[in-house]
């Protein structure tokens, strides 16, 4: 889904409406509508602003299928008279318009992260003000679902990373990653969360949160200022003091400290395309420093003077740092 503000009074695009669109949708591609029809589609459209939100939404669904590889996906493009592709298109239709449907389903259909509420591309960061006028900023590659109303405020971290200074409502605010569940507590709360494979990230800047593990019984665990965790679905590790490195991307900034050569490489290959490649006899180099974000040529240019390394560029996506010898 494009990036869009979030509408405290928008309604979901209900069943009975995104039937009729698929519906208008697989007639039409199934062969030039006769003039009654035509003009049937168009006193529809007309007759309600629901039917003209749901069939201007099921267009552009439309238009993503074939970039998806998702068996929904496939359900869809294919056979455009079947009754598959019918209810593939009535899902994807309701699951893309928003709300409780898009947060309850998400998992069961394997929906993938382009139909986001929020989304940034590779090497992108993207700021977003949410409509409780707390401010997110998502790093390269990242995604997040949102879900406002009038009892609760729900934030769904799907991937990558994301700096939010939460503002203070009487709404509770509670974050979801793969690994358990975050609530903000009174006050402004400002943090940085990072959905990691197997695990995630939390550094609290100011303000104080719960975490709950999502397989773990037992009372929450609460995190205050100036403090980071790592956690899973089962646990968590050790709680340290915030590092230089927390949030320093949103500046534009990639910060290390004695930091592995290959985690360094890691970091620096979630804000380029390609792959970047560590030979495992130059992994164990420690680097240190502050490396501007913007331009990753430069600072792969810097590393061949800060270490005893070289840089084999093969084709522009295809780049490995080897030991010097």
């Amino acid at each position: 889904m494009l990036l869009r503000s979030v509408s405290m009074n928008r309604p979901d695009i209900s069943p009975e409406v995104a039937e009729q669109a698929v519906s208008w949708l697989v007639e039409m591609q199934s062969g030039a509508l006769e003039p009654g029809r035509q003009h049937a589609w168009q006193a529809w459209l007309t007759s309600h602003h629901d039917h003209q939100r749901a069939w201007a939404h099921i267009q552009r669904v439309n238009q993503r299928l074939s970039g998806l590889s998702s068996p929904l996906a496939h359900a869809a493009i294919n056979a455009p008279a079947s009754q598959s592709r019918r209810h593939a298109l009535k899902l994807l239709l309701l699951l893309g318009a928003g709300g409780a449907l898009t947060w309850g389903m998400r998992d069961q259909l394997a929906l993938p992260p382009l139909f986001a509420d929020y989304r940034s591309s590779v090497g992108e960061r993207r700021e977003v003000a949410l409509a409780d006028g707390s401010q997110v900023q998502l790093n390269t590659g990242s995604a997040m679902d949102v879900r406002f109303d009038s009892h609760q405020r729900l934030i769904r971290l799907l991937e990558g990373e994301m700096l939010m200074t939460a503002a203070s409502d009487p709404r509770p605010l509670q974050l979801l990653t793969a690994q358990g569940s975050l609530q903000t507590l009174a006050g402004e709360t400002r943090f940085n969360l990072r959905q990691l494979d197997g695990h995630s990230q939390l550094a609290v800047f100011t303000g104080s949160m719960r975490l709950t593990p999502a397989a773990r019984s037992g009372p929450p665990f609460l995190l205050q200022a100036n403090q980071q965790v790592t956690f899973t679905a089962s646990q968590w590790t050790p709680v340290r003091e915030l590092d230089a490195s927390n949030g320093a991307w949103a500046d534009g900034m990639l910060v290390a400290a004695h930091m592995r050569l290959e985690d360094f490489l890691v970091e620096l290959n979630r804000y380029r395309r390609g792959r970047l490649n560590c030979d495992p006899n130059a992994a164990d180099l420690l680097i240190s420093g502050s490396y501007p974000l913007a331009d990753s040529e430069r600072i792969l240019d810097m590393l061949e003077v800060a270490l005893p390394v070289k840089v084999q560029r093969f084709t522009r996506y295809w780049v490995t740092v080897e030991k010097r010898v």
